[in-house]
């Protein structure tokens, strides 16, 4: 069971789904048969209502479930109610946000295509400082929250059960300056040295790598168990794209391999990195 407190309620919602699917049955024959509204139903199945023990009970009567599995979902029903670290920081993380928090928290891997900036989880404290008091409205004290919770995100991988992370980043996101030359150095160096880790690989899209299959920097997210599908994560400056269907999930991982393919390798990505630290 993935282990954080979104990807329980995600985990939950998928078997919700699963058990009125494979009773061939609409949202509104449920909620019909339960004396409740079809929409409670969807909103349970989305994770977007919260759900009572009460609830499970009545959906696995109805169901005709097993005590086990209807012992399994009241105890995911429950961790889902748990608050994650990330939520003691308030403000600083938009509830579009807490969700991607949440469930890379619980991802066994990480495949990031970043056309614009570093990658967060590679970001140093002076880096990310610059682009959140560049984009953000927010006052100074919730800048240094954001900035907090960004660091400690980091922390991942260098845990006992670290998600491998894949990383790509067009060549532009390395000579854009961000900051001053010092902070450039700063992060050149944290790139080399996260690279360095077992479960990081770095790789950098040259500008004549051509025409290539992206319009925007994306993440897919992967889960150590088969029953948590992985998902796509799209995110601007207000708000966030997951996207889940098995056709969108197919497309990206294409594009992620084609992008693999056409980028410098590690090694020379890496030699990239050095040079522009000269």
């Amino acid at each position: 069971m993935a282990g954080s407190p979104t990807a329980r309620r995600r985990r939950l919602a998928i078997e919700l789904k699963r058990l009125r699917e494979d009773n061939k049955l609409t949202c509104n024959d449920v909620g019909k048969a339960l004396d409740w509204s079809g929409s409670k139903v969807n909103r349970l199945e989305t994770g977007q209502g919260r759900v009572q023990p009460s609830d499970i009970d009545a959906l696995c009567r109805f169901y005709e479930t097993s005590d086990d599995l209807r012992e399994l979902l009241k105890e995911l029903a429950k961790q889902s109610k748990t608050r994650g670290w990330w939520h003691a920081y308030g403000s600083a993380v938009p509830s579009w946000f807490s969700v991607y928090v949440g469930l890379e928290a619980a991802a066994s891997s990480l495949r990031t295509y970043e056309c614009e900036f570093v990658p967060g989880l590679l970001q140093t404290e002076g880096y990310a400082r610059e682009l959140h008091l560049a984009t953000s409205q927010s006052h100074p004290d919730d800048v240094e929250r954001m900035i907090a919770v960004r660091m400690k995100r980091q922390a991942l991988l260098t845990c006992p059960h670290a998600p491998t992370l894949w990383a790509i980043m067009h060549e532009s996101t390395l000579r854009h300056t961000v900051g001053d030359k010092d902070v450039m150095c700063a992060q050149y160096e944290r790139l080399l040295d996260v690279a360095q880790l077992k479960n990081v690989t770095v790789q950098v899209l040259p500008f004549d790598a051509g025409s290539y299959p992206a319009t925007g920097a994306y993440t897919i997210l992967g889960f150590p168990e088969q029953e948590d599908p992985d998902i796509v994560y799209r995110d601007g400056l207000t708000d966030a794209v997951y996207l889940e269907q098995v056709e969108d999930i197919a497309c990206y991982a294409r594009s992620f391999d084609d992008l693999r393919a056409l980028a410098l390798s590690p090694r020379r990505s890496s030699n990239v990195i050095r040079q522009l630290m000269t």
